[in-house]
């Protein structure tokens, strides 16, 4: 079954708010590339901060995102985490968007199962499970045919050995269980 098809086409950016302008009534911020180094999403920061209608202003606060897949950027979210998931969204695009939703955010997970586990992409766990059956074992003919590899795939996955995400209708990014 797997993951949800998750599409990331747009480059993860995120709108930070003054705070200042916003409780006096005025909606004044920017969006902000969001992979770059944290202390230049700071220096941007500072940079709209500077041009708020209401002088002195100091405080912010982040009021949208997008490009980051399913995964949630708080309010306050430090510019470190939104520059490594927007640096991993950027390097893997949907495979890395796609695995974060499946970790819930949890980039350390999702970089381990990327590095160390996937097996591969297949247009479905049970083409992985044939090509894999078949590379390792002699099949007879005369059995070839009663081979459910859905039923097998499905096993597979209800068992805990492997996962799936996917980035298309037929594309599945299958994994190695934990």
């Amino acid at each position: 079954m797997g993951a949800a098809i998750t599409t990331n086409t747009e480059q993860p950016r995120i709108y930070v708010a003054c705070l200042a302008a916003y409780n006096n009534g005025y909606l004044h911020g920017a969006w902000i590339d969001a992979a770059q180094e944290p202390w230049a999403i700071y220096d941007a920061v500072r940079v709209m901060l500077s041009a708020s209608p209401i002088e002195g202003a100091e405080e912010w606060a982040i009021h949208d995102y997008e490009g980051f897949g399913g995964v949630r950027i708080e309010e306050y979210a430090s510019f470190d985490r939104v520059s490594e998931l927007a640096a991993f969204l950027a390097e893997h695009g949907g495979i890395g968007a796609a695995l974060l939703d499946y970790y819930s955010g949890d980039l350390a997970e999702a970089r381990e199962a990327l590095e160390d586990r996937h097996l591969g992409e297949y247009a479905s766990l049970a083409d992985y499970m044939q090509d894999t059956t078949e590379e390792s074992t002699a099949i007879p003919n005369s059995l070839r045919y009663y081979i459910d590899w859905q039923a097998m795939a499905r096993d597979a996955e209800l068992n805990g050995d492997l996962f799936t995400v996917s980035t298309a209708w037929d594309v599945v990014h299958v994994f190695a269980g934990c």
